[in-house]
């Protein structure tokens, strides 16, 4: 049987078929086929099984992958198997004002820090899926998504391992001094020193503190442990008390910033927690606590806390957070006495980046079988 043309090309998508004289034979009717109206199809949306593909946006990569789309380093996860459920467009960055611009045939919106909108999802007539590239979901309206039956979903936990190792190299960096006193050595101080050995400032042990934290979460958790591991005694202050394979007392929050050497923060930003750490909280702290936070810069009054430092009221803090980040040059945190802080990158190790970008493709690939996961706003 020879199948007619048009009968392939039906198999495409809707076709019109402008006739024009009408012929019958016994039990067959001819009609001669004066024109074949068929819509415009982007056969590059085509996979091999004739399924056309979702369109796919990335509004803010470069974090998570600087290198361009198609190419591949051992240092960074690959698009690769994103671009296999899809076509793929990734952005470096987008402004939040250019999303329903940039975005305006997404079916799948993909973001890490630009703001999702109940504005901007308005604007998007085919959005059905928005992934979060991240844990926390803030820069997205979730009620808005909900309303428009999109899912939003996070990817949790992928960076606990290394959120716990930036929690330790704060703590260290606070307690020996090893960047300032290398940066010495550098200098030529040891060179120049009559004695063997040298030291620029006190080096603290942290067996036998007490480390207090606050949240707790697979991070805290997992902070406990390394902790307890240390020698340190762990105190823990939480909305909720759980089960805990580490030894530790659970305390209220004024205890725990009464007794703790080094206070931890794991606790999520909500209007409850904002700016937890203030002018009245910190004279309430012990003197010469250590303050981590590894969290979000909002759980701390950051000119309160410039104000301590400047003080002597805490020994030092380290921070992975800012309030609003890049900061303002003007963030009085940025001239505090003795502070670390490093640029937001607890996230960002190697191995972290390739288990988000793992999970970013089996949210979605969930999503597009049928079976979603790690769904936020059901």
């Amino acid at each position: 049987m020879v199948v007619p043309t048009v009968w392939v090309l039906a198999a495409l998508g809707d076709i019109k078929l402008e006739t024009g004289e009408t012929h019958s034979s016994p039990g067959l009717t001819h009609h001669s086929i004066t024109a074949i109206v068929i819509p415009l199809i982007d056969i590059s949306t085509i996979t091999p099984h004739g399924v056309t593909m979702k369109k796919i946006v990335v509004l803010d990569g470069f974090t998570l992958n600087p290198l361009p789309l198609g190419e591949s380093s051992a240092l960074h996860p690959s698009w690769q198997a994103l671009a296999d459920l899809g076509d793929l467009q990734v952005f470096d960055r987008t402004a939040a004002s250019a999303v329903s611009g940039v975005a305006k045939d997404a079916e799948i919106l993909l973001t890490n820090k630009t703001p999702i909108t109940a504005e901007t999802i308005a604007a998007l007539p085919h959005l059905e899926y928005i992934g979060v590239i991240a844990t926390g979901t803030n820069v997205v309206d979730l009620n808005a998504a909900k309303e428009r039956g999109i899912p939003v979903t996070n990817v949790p936990g992928y960076a606990a391992t290394s959120a716990v190792q930036m929690v330790f190299s704060l703590l260290f960096e606070l307690t020996g001094r090893i960047g300032e006193t290398a940066q010495a050595v550098r200098n030529g101080d040891w060179a120049r020193c009559p004695d063997f050995s040298f030291t620029i400032a006190p080096f603290f042990e942290v067996s036998g503190k007490t480390l207090g934290i606050v949240g707790y979460g697979a991070i805290g958790e997992a902070v406990a442990a390394v902790g307890s591991a240390l020698g340190m005694n762990v105190i823990v202050h939480s909305r909720t008390e759980k089960d805990s394979k580490t030894p530790i007392r659970w305390t209220s929050l004024e205890d725990l910033l009464e007794t703790a050497d080094v206070i931890t923060l794991h606790c999520p930003l909500t209007p409850q927690t904002a700016k937890l750490i203030n002018a009245t909280t910190i004279n309430k702290l012990k003197p010469g606590v250590w303050l981590i936070n590894t969290g979000r810069g909002g759980l701390v009054d950051e000119a309160a806390l410039a104000e301590g430092l400047s003080q002597g009221k805490l020994a030092g803090y380290g921070a992975d957070v800012l309030s609003s980040e890049p900061p303002s040059h003007d963030n009085p945190l940025l001239s505090a006495p003795n502070t670390v802080i490093t640029p937001h990158i607890a996230w960002a190790s190697v191995e972290a980046r390739r288990r988000l970008m793992d999970g970013v493709v089996g949210n979605l690939a969930a999503h597009l079988s049928g079976s979603p996961q790690n769904v936020v706003n059901c």
